[in-house]
């Protein structure tokens, strides 16, 4: 099987400003080479804002063709979240989208109380799986990563299938709450047996929230493999699936993981 490289961007963001941010963004793409998937910051177009009324964008609007364009161009799948509207309903919606055109989204499910997120969007109610260049990836967003059950990876024992080998989180995660996004991503390798990248940003917003990035990919066994940064970077990782499932022969805890069904 072929590697799977992937590339993120963890920046500063234009507080509530769609045009500078893609305007930014795109710049920063455009020095992307050879690359599989890039994948930005939750709200990467306006920063995390409960102004969805102000904010929200329709289906295939400007920031939806400008994440297709970015892709074609790049010849590689982008994904990241912003805010959209469905009729008087707004989500933060990830959308993965593919070279092709070819796109699925992802509606957060766990909607960050202590900021109102939960008063402003509607949560998801399905998990999102993309089979992707010879991987399963699984992208969720910024708060998600709190909660296990949701992510839980699962292995079909009579087709010899996992749900997935990439967990992508993309989040605005706050500076003192640093130490906990570098355990749970850790920990949610260690119990899936699989690859996890979380991508956040830096700065500070227009609510006075700092971010201090520590963007990282962990493997199977818990290792970073990227140089972690507090200032903004561009970083790619190569994941090799060939190490992922030969780990996963010779220590096969899968076999053991309870069944279990999730109350949507």
């Amino acid at each position: 099987m072929n590697t799977l490289r992937t590339t993120f961007i963890q920046t500063d963001l234009f507080w509530e400003d769609v045009d500078a941010n893609l305007a930014m963004l795109e710049e920063k793409i455009s020095t992307v080479e050879n690359t599989d998937l890039i994948i930005l910051p939750e709200m990467f177009n306006t920063g995390f804002s409960m102004e969805a009324e102000k904010l929200a964008e329709p289906m295939n609007f400007k920031t939806f063709r400008w994440m297709n364009q970015m892709a074609k161009m790049k010849n590689a799948a982008i994904c990241g979240s912003y805010t959209v509207r469905e009729a008087t309903q707004f989500y933060n919606r990830l959308y993965f989208i593919e070279p092709s055109g070819a796109f699925d989204f992802y509606d957060k499910r766990h909607l960050f109380r202590m900021g109102q997120e939960h008063q402003t969007y509607t949560r998801g109610r399905k998990r999102m799986i993309r089979n992707y260049r010879g991987f399963k990836i699984m992208p969720l967003v910024c708060y998600d990563l709190r909660f296990p059950v949701w992510i839980k990876n699962r292995y079909d024992k009579i087709k010899h299938e996992f749900d997935y080998d990439l967990l992508i989180f993309v989040a605005n995660w706050p500076g003192p709450r640093t130490d906990v996004w570098n355990a749970l991503l850790k920990a949610r390798s260690l119990e899936n047996q699989c690859f996890t990248i979380g991508v956040n940003r830096t700065g500070s917003d227009g609510t006075g929230i700092d971010y201090n990035g520590h963007s990282a990919c962990y493997d199977f066994k818990g290792h970073a493999i990227n140089e972690i940064s507090e200032q903004p970077v561009i970083q790619s990782v190569e994941l090799n699936p060939d190490d992922l499932n030969s780990f996963r022969k010779n220590f096969p805890v899968f076999l053991d993981w309870d069944d279990f069904d999730i109350n949507v």
